[in-house]
């Protein structure tokens, strides 16, 4: 015998395995991440829409999911079981548009909330025709739940028609998985001329997994071929492992062919029967719920590593990528020190600027020319950095994310940027001439731009500006020299790093974007450890 039995401390480490589990992300495109994602979405459904309510209330009512693909019989064998139309049959395809939870008149209020399905918007109209519009202006059909309330239905069992699992509309589909999450029993209704399609598979498959409670149901079987029909599917059931799940069967009946949504009681008498068994019977009610929701809690075992490793594959992939970028602008970081200590700014237009100073060459057009040169060495440096990264990042099939795929900034953006910054520099270091030239006799005070002029060409000259430092020294003496040398050349260094690491975040922003960080994979871990410990 299965009981559920739940204490205050489990439901508290349950609740941190939700956060967990809702805080995974997986948003680079590895192999594995399609998966993790839609496993992660399962998983919180099944905690949100069924496990977490359903140990938190257990005496709430039994709710016995009716699913399968299209025109498997779904709503006419939900109405037949109520005794009374609740739900829209058919013969058009898909037929079930907005899911309908029928059940007892005292059991409303626990389905009239957000205790399950919080997400669906309800509607409850109780003696409205189910073919009826009944949704909200602007309602998504796919997102509400109507509720309808039948005295014919025992208190403590409730019936949910859900959308088909196969459905056309990927709202539907998407709702009707989550539905079945909801679900303390799962009834798996299939057909005579379907029943050994891959969809039902997949959910009789996924059942067994999580070792949930689950019904079949072979819908619309010829009278001529039930015997045989009923032997197939069993041995199928049998070789899938599921020949203990119980299985009914519902004859082909005028009103199942031509959707009239009502079968003759008779028709649906056992499974009935069962669920209401299920519903009234103390036992019965405790091993339902225990084997479904222990099975559920089982399930973590395996499903919160695999989450916990997808989750470390994505950090990993993101390292990756991050390193490709730290390698390539340090490598050209380096490659700009060097080409300043060489003197390489101070070169063509600049070099020939300097030559012709003072004479034919005013300092604020010398001071321009070495500005321009400066940026010209940034910009390429940047650029080289991103066309190594993007070499890098083509061997990574993380890169490929809609995020990252736009690649590096256009270099326009980057000149641009390059440009401002330098300037900036331009003006600080005349800032620090004029504050050099106020300390001189004002007689003698020669030009702060002049100044300016010839300690830039000192520090972008290299060898080539060894005479405008014997200028400069000359204008403001030797140790005013070296002390506008020493700020000048600190913040040449402050202004270069400043660059190269607001280009370098510029091209990781999109990356730091997806929020991949190591946490998520020993949280995970934690929070199943701490789960399984309460257990």
């Amino acid at each position: 015998m299965v009981t559920l039995d739940v204490r205050p401390q489990l439901l508290d480490a349950l609740s941190a395995l939700r956060d967990r589990v809702a805080a995974a992300r997986f948003p680079l495109p590895l192999a594995g991440a399609p998966r993790a994602r839609a496993n992660r979405d399962e998983l919180l459904a099944q905690l949100d829409d069924y496990l977490v309510p359903r140990l938190r209330d257990p005496e709430s009512p039994l709710l016995a999911v009716v699913g399968g693909s299209t025109g498997a019989g779904k709503s006419t064998l939900v109405n037949s079981l109520v005794g009374r139309r609740v739900s829209e049959a058919g013969v058009l395809r898909p037929t079930t548009r907005t899911p309908v939870l029928v059940c007892h008149p005292e059991d409303h209020h626990w389905f009239s909330g957000m205790r399950v399905l919080p997400d669906l918007t309800r509607v409850w109209v109780p003696h409205q025709d189910p073919g009826d519009d009944l949704l909200l202006p602007g309602e998504n059909p796919a997102r509400v739940l109507r509720i309808e309330t039948a005295d014919t239905l025992p208190p403590g069992l409730a019936l949910l028609d859900a959308p088909d699992i196969d459905s056309l509309v990927a709202d539907n589909r998407t709702l009707a998985a989550e539905l079945i999450c909801a679900a303390d029993i799962w009834v798996m209704v299939t057909t005579a001329a379907r029943y050994a399609d891959a969809v039902p598979w997949h959910l009789l498959r996924t059942a067994k997994e999580y070792d949930a409670t689950l019904v079949t149901v072979l819908d619309r079987v010829p009278h001529q071929v039930v015997s045989e029909v009923s032997r197939q599917y069993a041995a199928l059931l049998t070789k899938a492992g599921l020949g203990d799940v119980p299985r009914f069967t519902v004859p082909e009946l005028p009103e199942s062919a031509w959707g009239g949504g009502l079968l003759p009681a008779t028709a649906v008498a056992a499974l009935r029967t069962w669920l209401v068994h299920r519903a009234q019977d103390p036992a019965a009610r405790q091993h339902v719920m225990g084997r479904t929701a222990y099975g559920l809690l089982n399930s973590l075992k395996s499903r919160m590593p695999e989450l916990a490793g997808a989750a470390a594959a994505q950090y990993a992939a993101a390292l990756r990528l991050t390193s490709a970028v730290d390698t390539s602008y340090d490598s050209e970081h380096a490659r700009v020190r060097g080409r300043l200590q060489s003197g390489a700014v101070l070169a063509g237009d600049a070099l020939k600027r300097w030559r012709a100073f003072p004479l034919d060459c005013a300092p604020g057009e010398l001071l321009d020319s070495l500005v321009e040169s400066l940026s010209a060495l940034l910009l390429c440096a940047v650029t080289a950095a991103d066309e190594r990264v993007d070499e890098a990042w083509r061997r990574e099939p993380a890169a490929a994310a809609p995020a990252l795929t736009a690649g590096a900034p256009a270099p326009d953006s980057a000149e641009h940027r390059i440009g401002l910054a330098v300037r900036r520099w331009r003006r600080e270091l005349e800032e620090y001439a004029e504050d050099e030239v106020r300390e001189l006799d004002r007689s003698l005070a020669p030009d702060p731009e002049v100044v300016a002029a010839l300690v830039a060409t000192v520090l972008l000259g290299g060898r080539r500006g060894r005479t405008a430092g014997e200028s400069l020294a000359e204008r403001i003496g030797v140790h005013g020299a070296l002390r506008l040398r020493d700020r000048g050349g600190s913040l040449l260094t402050e202004h270069v790093d400043r660059i190269m690491h607001m280009e370098r975040e510029r091209r990781l922003a999109p990356l730091d974007a997806l929020d991949v960080h190591p946490e998520p994979q020993a949280e995970l871990i934690a929070a199943l450890s701490l789960l399984q410990k309460e257990r």
